[in-house]
């Protein structure tokens, strides 16, 4: 599968425009995307920015995945006017614009409740719109009924067209009939061939078709926070790395994240879940095989905060400057830029490992492609290590991705690395 040329060495931002800015508006966001630029944002994923249904509301504000009408701005956000001038800006500045998708349901009271026959929906025995898993603010759509296949992709047709959207990240993907998504995926890129599409699910259906570029990563993040938490050793994160190879087509891109809008809200900070691995952790998402990584709102400026997720609860004016996690990113997102060898979608080196004396600590990937090799040593462990090993067919002099420095890499290496410590090399 061909995917859209920016993408397969792309970093994503997730934009919580509720919580970026003290205004809360897309007129606000729209004035971070210079920040977000210079970090190396490739692409701004917007968590939905559609109104939200009052019937059943949670918080203040409500659910951003309660959605009252598919084709409009929620007024709390701004205009339908914000929203295209903020796209303007991100394409003006060389970024691309996701859309978040819901298409599995809607609010409860929800236009297409009221404008669509009772089909559209599942229904409970009294004939009411039945509520999905525990989310009592939404209705179930019916896939059952063609016509809602036709809805939904007329509706998302509808931000393609007139809003020149460049993709969508698809809530819940496997919650909705997968020849759905293959179906839409053809209509859309009819009109759009080089639109992205990203499954928040990681069924290996998904890319039967080609119908997605990428998927969640949700096994391996999972993986990372119990390494980090000495749950599980690096054992467990290198075997499902080897798995993990077998069970998707070579170009499917895989989501790499140490924090998203679930896992903030829901599972705390990275911070929390990560503490001393914190960092290790986020240069793994850039380095991983097949890995497309994602920074949400807040990790650019190093903000350890959950957000509330129905209510109001942005991010500091005066808290929102470059530091030392905005730097660190911005060398990160370099690295993979400047790296063919980190592309992804099928681009990008296969896994490959120099094995060493400590492999429940010890992981060190290379990735080599077209002559670009980059190779990660990585002590993914709360323990203060010996490291030996010999670099065999990968000796050579290298340039140190983090100092800039040149580093000979040659014969048997032997070093004390200290806890959650690494070295980053490329040539």
């Amino acid at each position: 599968m061909l995917h859209p040329e920016w993408s397969y060495q792309a970093v994503i931002y997730e934009m919580n425009v509720r919580q970026l800015t003290p205004e809360g508006t897309l007129r606000a966001a729209a004035s971070k995307l210079p920040f977000l630029k210079e970090l190396g944002i490739d692409a701004v994923w917007l968590m939905p920015i559609y109104p939200i249904g009052q019937k059943a509301r949670k918080g203040s504000l409500g659910s951003y995945y309660s959605i009252r009408d598919y084709c409009a701005v929620n007024p709390e956000l701004g205009s339908m006017a914000d929203f295209d001038a903020l796209v303007a800006e991100a394409h003006r500045l060389g970024m691309k614009v996701l859309l978040d998708w819901v298409a599995n349901h809607t609010s409860r009271d929800a236009r297409w409740i009221d404008e669509r026959p009772a089909s559209w929906y599942e229904r409970d025995a009294a004939g009411i719109p039945a509520v999905p898993c525990d989310w009592t603010d939404t209705a179930k759509l019916n896939y059952a009924e063609h016509d809602v296949w036709l809805g939904q992709a007329e509706a998302m047709e509808f931000w393609i067209r007139e809003h020149a959207v460049d993709g969508f990240r698809c809530d819940m993907a496997m919650l909705v009939p997968v020849e759905f998504w293959n179906q839409t995926a053809r209509r859309l890129r009819a009109v759009k061939p080089d639109l992205f599409l990203l499954a928040e699910a990681e069924e290996t259906n998904l890319f039967e078709q080609e119908a997605f570029d990428a998927c969640y990563a949700w096994e391996m993040h999972h993986l990372m926070n119990d390494v980090a938490a000495q749950r599980v050793r690096v054992t467990s994160l290198r075997d499902y790395l080897y798995a993990d190879r077998e069970r998707y087509p070579e170009w499917a891109m895989r989501l790499a994240f140490t924090s998203n809008h679930d896992e903030n809200s829901w599972n705390g900070t990275e911070f929390k879940r990560l503490g001393a691995a914190r960092e290790i952790m986020t240069l793994f998402t850039f380095v991983v095989p097949r890995g497309l990584p994602l920074i949400y709102t807040g990790q650019e400026i190093g903000y350890d905060h959950s957000f509330s997720f129905f209510d109001r609860d942005p991010i500091p004016a005066e808290r929102y400057h470059v530091n030392g996690h905005t730097l660190f990113l911005r060398r990160l997102t370099a690295l993979r830029h400047a790296n063919p060898a980190l592309a992804s979608g099928g681009r990008g080196g296969q896994l490959l490992e120099i094995r060493n004396n400590a492999e429940d600590c010890l992981m060190i990937l290379v990735r080599e492609v077209a002559g670009n090799r980059v190779i990660a040593v990585m002590n993914l462990s709360p323990y203060a290590i010996h490291a030996d090993y010999y670099t065999g067919i990968y000796a050579g002099m290298y340039t140190d991705a983090m100092t800039g420095c040149a580093y000979e890499f040659r014969g048997r290496v032997e070093e004390e690395m200290a806890p959650w410590s690494y070295r980053i090399l490329t040539r």
